[in-house]
């Protein structure tokens, strides 16, 4: 696979496809371990843009708060 950037859907949509195949049990094995490594690549990047975006809700949070607070003196 390669190590593009592809958008969140579409990492997801993709990882689901090849738990899938990887469910139904009937790939041969160099294919079985070739869709886990994908899989696990797939996971990665959508676990990492997953904290990315908690982190700028936090950020964007935090600095909603201190925003506020300034208003109110």
């Amino acid at each position: 696979m390669a190590k593009k950037e592809i958008p969140f859907d579409e990492a997801m949509l993709q990882l689901e496809q090849i738990v899938r195949q990887l469910e139904q049990g009937d790939v041969p094995l160099e294919n079985a371990i070739e869709l886990y490594q994908n899989g696990m690549e797939l996971s990665k990047l959508c676990s990492d843009k997953l904290q990315s975006a908690e982190k700028q809700l936090v950020s964007f949070m935090g600095e909603n708060k201190e925003e506020a607070g300034k208003t109110d003196e």
